[in-house]
């Protein structure tokens, strides 16, 4: 390995916008989330559904009706 070209690599402590906080290696000193696996839906089971436009229930009315032809 050539000398010198390599970032330090620095003890860190990540913050989430929810609040949690975790210790990890970086080359970054300080990094702040928007989201974390603390507050992540995917990880949480917690869904939150934002259906400004009505767009999850165009989708469902238009979904549903090719459901009925395949049960048919």
């Amino acid at each position: 390995m050539k000398p010198k070209i390599h970032p330090k690599y620095y003890d860190i402590t990540v913050t989430c916008a929810c609040g949690n906080t975790f210790k990890t290696r970086s080359t970054i000193k300080e990094i702040r989330l928007d989201i974390c696996s603390a507050c992540h839906p995917f990880f949480t089971g917690k869904q939150k559904l934002v259906d400004t436009a009505g767009r999850v229930e165009r989708y469902r009315r238009k979904y549903a009706k090719v459901e009925n032809r395949k049960s048919k």
